[in-house]
């Protein structure tokens, strides 16, 4: 929850959540779990439960105190869209995100699925800004929060339609072998108007990729003590399909028990792409 990341492809995180329980391959050597075992040992208040899920609502405002515009890794240390995460909280942590337009907000999730949850019948929530949150409309007045009326199963909206998706809030989905491209697909269904994804740690060849609705493509070996492989076979033949398909590519790393020492270079250079929308301008819009 700082200025500052190691993350190549970020600036800053933002953890109003902390832990999460592994769901698939890609969970088996969680960096998060390692570091927040870490901190539990070193006595960081934020982690005296070690991994175990935790709200942290005295941090939800913490990206409106940071006035300059950064580039900020939503929940680096666990999945915003974990099950046991109520929708009002995930609500809240978008509404915050909707009100600090001036920066740019990368959200990850390996739990696709449940963007595309049906809301039981009987929920009442709120789209857009709630009476919590104080917001200003352009003129300096107050906005009062829209409210969604009770549905029928008929009409049952996903949660995905109880989100505001401003252009500054990015939706990505993690993918690291051909058994989880479902995400893919989930993700394309999402109001999101900045898609990407995350293939890191790549664990397998990953052909064919839909890349139809995705606006950025992140690719990165696993990393630490019992990293697991990873072939530059699969590497090149994503970024061709990205090439193919005109889609920013991003090479993190090459990963391995040394990081630092297998680098970065992919055909002897770095690949550093990013959308196209945050070229335009997104975290200033």
């Amino acid at each position: 929850m700082a200025v500052g990341s190691s993350i190549e492809w970020t600036e800053s995180t933002w953890n109003p959540l902390t832990g999460c329980t592994k769901i698939s391959p890609g969970c088996k050597h969680c960096y998060a779990e390692r570091m927040a075992l870490r901190l539990q040992a070193m006595g960081q208040p934020n982690y005296a439960n070690g991994f175990k899920l935790k709200l942290h609502e005295h941090v939800l405002e913490l990206p409106l105190r940071w006035k300059k515009p950064q580039v900020i890794f939503v929940n680096s240390m666990s999945d915003l869209f974990h099950k046991q995460v109520p929708l009002e909280y995930i609500q809240k942590v978008f509404e915050v995100m909707n009100r600090a337009h001036w920066h740019t907000f990368q959200v990850l999730t390996k739990r696709s699925a449940r963007l595309l949850e049906r809301i039981p019948h009987s929920y009442v929530g709120c789209r857009g800004n709630p009476s919590w949150l104080p917001n200003r409309n352009g003129r300096g007045q107050a906005v009062a929060p829209t409210r969604i009326p009770p549905i029928n199963s008929e009409s049952a909206l996903e949660i995905q339609d109880r989100l505001e998706w401003t252009k500054n809030v990015w939706m990505g989905v993690s993918v690291e072998t051909q058994n989880y491209m479902f995400r893919i697909d989930d993700l394309g269904q999402t109001g999101a108007q900045t898609k990407f994804l995350s293939l890191e740690p790549l664990l397998g060849p990953l052909p064919n990729l839909n890349l139809k609705s995705i606006d950025w493509v992140i690719v990165g070996g696993e990393s630490g003590p019992r990293a697991r492989p990873m072939s530059e076979d699969w590497v090149i033949e994503i970024r061709d399909q990205c090439n193919r398909a005109n889609i920013p590519f991003f090479f993190k790393q090459w990963g391995g028990v040394r990081k630092k020492n297998s680098g970065r270079l992919l055909d002897n250079r770095t690949w550093d792409e990013m959308p196209r929308s945050f070229n335009l301008g997104v975290a200033t819009a």
